[in-house]
């Protein structure tokens, strides 16, 4: 017996099993709920449809502390395969398998209640595993990010027939608060009101060959030359970080399927040769920018042509702003938590940085 299971046996012996609610200490800050407390924190569904997985593993992103989350979605006859990459904290190597056990969780005493439900009883990814042929982390360490590859027999859990079609969304005239309108009730519809209900986070839905050419493209904007150049282990990298230091198309090839993400030579080739640039985020795709209300009279005279810029365009803006902040970095002990956010408006280009002081 473990001084963790002594301490555990003394508190209930005097105060009563409600009020341990831990049955095993896991280490690492993961522990095992009691069936009483896991119970206590019922969520407000189970998993019925494969757009439910979709909502369980971004809001565990979140509460990982992800900035950026990497969706990858693909389907071949009946089998359906997801790959969700972040930032987060990451998961150690010894709990990456017992985290798919029921009641794990290193949410003790952070659970959350959302617009889904509660999060954080310990039972989301082992009922998402238990519904899918397979879940599985293939990479992840603290402080690097995950990656999880589900795939999902489509005849034993069933999805929307309609999985192209983009919903809606509108601005409240009143609030200016972004709206999820009409729409199937779909993947990308689960993706969208994710990001559209947490417009702090970056995230990013496509294909695994639009997923890798973002992720590639929003390192390399990050990374310096040192970095890309005399990096010996990609895996000493955030996981999403890793396919910007391949110095080929082979390379590329193994270090994007490291990340559960499959893509040919070819298309590896692509990357490398700049063919296929990096997506917006799913909240710069769909929500409309807000125009600043003008009282004044219009003026009919005025040009009425919006202001349009290329991605490719704002992606080098936004490294060139990256390195103007390191000025400003090094002086008042400041870190950048995410990409600088370029906002194009009719007439305005507005830039917004999020940071982070250093300890």
């Amino acid at each position: 017996m473990t001084p963790d299971d002594s301490l555990l046996d003394f508190v209930s012996s005097v105060s009563g099993d409600q009020y341990v609610k831990v049955e095993e200490t896991l280490g690492d800050g993961y522990v095992r709920l009691n069936v009483s407390e896991a119970e206590r924190r019922q969520a407000k569904h189970d998993i019925r449809t494969f757009e439910d997985v979709v909502v369980e593993v971004l809001r565990n992103s979140r509460d990982a502390h992800a900035r950026r989350i990497y969706v990858a979605c693909s389907r071949e006859g009946d089998t359906r395969t997801m790959t969700v990459i972040d930032d987060g904290v990451g998961v150690p190597p010894a709990m990456q398998e017992r985290i798919f056990e029921p009641r794990v969780t290193s949410k003790l005493e952070t659970m959350v209640m959302d617009r889904w439900g509660v999060h954080g009883r310990g039972m989301a990814l082992f009922s998402v595993r238990s519904n899918l042929e397979s879940a599985a982390i293939v990479a992840s360490d603290l402080h690097k990010g995950t990656s999880m590859v589900l795939v999902s027999d489509t005849t034993a859990l069933p999805e929307k027939a309609d999985q192209s079609k983009w919903p809606s969304v509108e601005r409240d005239p009143e609030t200016g608060r972004p709206t999820v309108g009409t729409g199937p009730h779909n993947i990308v519809r689960g993706i969208v009101e994710f990001a559209v209900e947490h417009a702090e986070l970056d995230v990013y839905f496509g294909t695994p060959t639009e997923i890798l050419a973002s992720m590639f493209s929003h390192a390399r904007g990050r990374l310096d030359a040192r970095q890309l150049l005399f990096c010996d282990d990609a895996a000493d990298l955030p996981v999403w970080q890793r396919p910007a230091v391949a110095g080929d198309a082979a390379e590329l090839v193994s270090l994007a399927a490291s990340a559960g993400l499959v893509i040919s030579e070819r298309t590896a080739h692509r990357v490398l040769g700049g063919e296929l640039g990096g997506l917006d985020s799913v909240f710069e795709l769909v929500v409309p920018v807000q125009e600043p209300i003008d009282p004044k009279r219009p003026d009919i005279y005025r040009d009425r042509r919006g202001l349009r810029m290329h991605h490719n365009d704002i992606r080098e803006f936004q490294r060139r702003l990256e390195e103007a902040f390191d000025v400003v970095s090094e002086r008042y002990y400041l870190q950048l938590s995410g990409e600088p956010k370029v906002t194009v408006g009719r007439d305005t280009i507005t830039v917004r940085f999020t940071v982070e002081k250093d300890d």
